[in-house]
């Protein structure tokens, strides 16, 4: 958590490995590294990671980009854009493939697992709170203070890679178009795709192919879909069973947002099974949106409102399962997305599209988070700090709980 840690490290200046050429073409992935860095990295961002995906997105940019120079920012907006061409929590896929980049397969299964540890373990925990008094534990005053915090790391993130993905007028309306289509409420996955499309359409037209090749053949299909007590608190295996493929089956389909999520466990839990109510879904969501890591933990929760700790630990594994095999695929396709131009304006469009959210998302985090004097100083500070020093988010992360805290304590 120390401003020194790993300082044995070659420092990378601003948006670059040491060294790291920066070419038109494909941007190679980072130097092997230790699976033992990977385990203590994520473990530590699955402990602070508050704030949703693109909170998520920013402290893996901050340590993996600008203090440890693991990989440059072109690779890590390529990584952030491939991650929305598949189901599943994206952030976590970006962890994941970070993770592999590293220390490849070892590496890809570390990231992952302690990405995830941590919020599981907190989120049992509370569901565990949830049973036995029927209510969770207070954290407002915690988030008063957190989340402005958050809200200037993604804002530091988004300026940092402004000069990576808008490399030309172009991509810079097409961010601004991508932006003012999700503020009106367009569909997260619609905005990617038109974005891709637009991106690689417009390339075609000003530069026609001469010979026209076939595409590579993983790009053929960019999108890789696949098809009191707990409520048994003595489960069969069929129930068990019953549970994973349900949580499996989400897992495996779901784009999109917490909200997105919402409705599919409702849909399932509530209405096909009923085995929960819409209450107890609605706080399960809450659960996972207030603790660090995945908001997809929801399914921790719920799993443990099912079937007691072996339900959160079977909903969790399920839920999770299809993001490793999917960015183990994925891994395959990322490379290849730079190695030529049409694919390469594809992928421009797509990381444009990919920033237009993060800043929407955070546009509208902002609304609830900063809604006084003393969140809005938290907030200016926090941006401050981040460009001035390489102090760890982890600090700022404590900062703002102990004000969040504080200011509880005192009103």
């Amino acid at each position: 958590m120390s401003e020194h840690d790993h300082a044995d490290r070659p420092s990378a200046p601003e948006g670059g490995r040491p060294g790291a050429p920066h070419s038109a073409g494909r941007t190679p992935p980072a130097q092997a590294g230790s699976v033992r860095e990977v385990t203590l990295l994520f473990l530590k961002l699955g402990t602070i990671a508050f704030g949703g995906p693109a909170a998520h997105t920013a402290m893996m940019r901050d340590e993996l980009v600008r203090r440890r120079g693991w990989v440059d920012d072109q690779r890590f907006v390529d990584l952030m854009g491939a991650t929305n061409l598949i189901p599943g929590p994206n952030s976590t896929e970006l962890a994941i493939h970070l993770g592999y980049d590293r220390a490849r397969r070892r590496g890809l299964i570390a990231a992952g697992v302690c990405f995830i540890l941590p919020a599981a373990l907190i989120v049992t925990a509370l569901a565990w709170a949830y049973v036995t008094y029927g209510n969770t534990p207070a954290v407002e005053g915690i988030l008063y203070g957190i989340v402005p915090a958050v809200i200037a790391i993604i804002a530091h993130a988004l300026f940092g890679l402004l000069r990576t993905v808008i490399k030309n007028l172009w991509l810079a309306a097409l961010t601004v178009a991508a932006l003012t289509a999700y503020l009106l409420g367009v569909n997260e996955l619609l905005v990617l795709a038109a974005g891709a499309l637009l991106a690689a359409a417009a390339r075609a037209l000003r530069r026609p192919p001469t010979q026209r090749g076939r595409p590579h053949g993983m790009l053929a299909a960019p999108l890789l879909t696949a098809g009191g007590l707990p409520v048994f608190p003595d489960p069969t295996g069929g129930q068990l069973a019953q549970l994973f493929a349900t949580m499996l089956k989400i897992g495996a389909v779901l784009y999109g947002s917490g909200y997105v999520l919402l409705a599919f466990l409702r849909g399932d839990f509530v209405d096909r099974l009923g085995w929960i109510t819409n209450q107890q879904v609605i706080d399960a969501v809450s659960i996972g949106q207030v603790t660090p890591g995945p908001v997809f933990t929801t399914a921790t929760f719920l799993g443990y409102l099912v079937a007691g700790p072996v339900g959160a630990f079977l909903a969790t594994v399920a839920i999770f399962l299809p993001s490793f095999v999917f960015v183990g695929l994925l891994t395959k396709l990322t490379d290849k997305l730079r190695s030529s131009a049409w694919t390469s304006a594809l992928l421009d469009g797509l990381n444009a599209a990919a920033l237009a959210l993060m800043a929407g998302v955070s546009f509208h985090l902002g609304q609830t988070a900063i809604i006084d004097w003393l969140t809005a100083a938290i907030a200016a500070l926090t941006l401050m700090l981040l460009w001035k020093t390489r102090l760890n988010n982890a600090w700022f992360i404590a900062a703002g709980a102990a004000i969040g805290l504080v200011h509880t304590l005192l009103s």
